[in-house]
């Protein structure tokens, strides 16, 4: 009996250990606004380091807030991840990231969906291959430009004219506009490359009717104001009959011809990973070198390919919705 007895106090010991070792995570999750590609790339954050911390015994709690394309909103919101002093936050675009910054220099921030991290954090000199150096690091949407130039011109060999698209107050879209103009200054000089910019939502019908007059295609990056408004600028761009180069997928099923494709998904669970190993210990948030999806792939949407009387090379993966 009182062998039996010490079994069972050892036994509960032992769960009361275990039960103390097990570790509850805060992360607070802001996002930029509502839109296929970022609802990825959250869910994918959260599925993984919910999985990776599981795995551990542990647990986390999420405060996911939505800013709903509004900047102050997101500092708003960031400083109350802050005064909650949660573990960790997770930025979902460059603007959220920038808010978070602004507001603490002390929580490790992990960015998604931030296509060029120097740009974002007003350090063109950083080598963000080892790590940025202070409180953030992260998973980026970026694409090569030239991967963009190169598909225009593979899908409107003879264009003269091609117009960019994007919101002005978004630092990632001006960057990459910069990057696809380069590049086509390089492949194709003598196509002009314009950009037609709006500062919000409301210039969106506007800027987009005057980027259509008399070009041969258009290339919408991976902008956020313009990935909430994909309709809109299908509605304008599908019956003019002008190919749609866009940043990402879900803009390119929204009203795009085509895209060089990445997972937003993926760029979430980068993200994810990297948030697991901070939490742990296991590294520094500064010396964490931003992480980049794989190999991106030619995609294309039929139906619009199809609106437009397009045949688009065999070489492009059509897009089908996930079911």
């Amino acid at each position: 009996m009182k062998k039996l007895l010490a079994l069972v106090l050892a036994l509960c010991l032992l769960c009361a250990t275990a039960a103390a070792a097990a570790e509850e995570f805060h992360v607070g999750i802001l996002q930029l606004v509502q839109h296929d590609a970022l609802d990825a790339a959250t869910k994918g954050f959260m599925d993984k380091l919910t999985e990776l911390l599981a795995a551990d015994g542990d647990t986390v709690v999420f405060d996911y807030q939505n800013a709903q394309g509004d900047s102050a909103t997101c500092s708003v919101i960031a400083t109350g991840f802050v005064n909650n002093n949660y573990d960790l936050i997770m930025a979902n675009a460059t603007p959220a990231l920038q808010a978070c910054v602004s507001a603490t220099g002390d929580i490790p921030l992990v960015g998604t969906s931030v296509t060029d991290y120097a740009t974002a954090l007003a350090d063109p000199e950083m080598d963000i291959t080892v790590g940025t150096g202070i409180n953030v690091t992260g998973a980026s949407d970026g694409v090569d430009g030239m991967l963009y130039a190169k598909m225009v011109m593979e899908l409107v060999p003879g264009a003269k004219a091609v117009n960019v698209v994007y919101c002005s107050a978004e630092a990632n879209s001006v960057v990459q506009y910069e990057a696809f103009k380069a590049a086509m200054a390089e492949i194709a000089p003598d196509v002009a490359v314009n950009n037609y910019t709006f500062a919000d939502s409301n210039d969106i019908q506007a800027v987009v009717t005057g980027a259509a007059e008399g070009v041969d295609a258009i290339y919408i990056p991976t902008d956020n104001t313009a990935a909430s408004n994909m309709t809109i600028v299908s509605n304008i761009l599908q019956p003019a009959g002008i190919p749609v180069i866009c940043g990402e997928e879900n803009m390119m099923a929204a009203g795009g011809l085509a895209t060089v494709s990445i997972s937003y998904t993926e760029v979430g669970t980068l993200a994810g990973e990297q948030a697991y190993k901070i939490l742990k210990g296991q590294s520094e948030v500064g010396a964490t070198p931003i992480a980049y999806c794989s190999q991106p792939v030619k995609e294309y949407n039929p139906e619009y390919a199809e609106a437009i009387s397009f045949t688009v090379p065999e070489d492009y993966v059509a897009y089908a919705p996930a079911e």
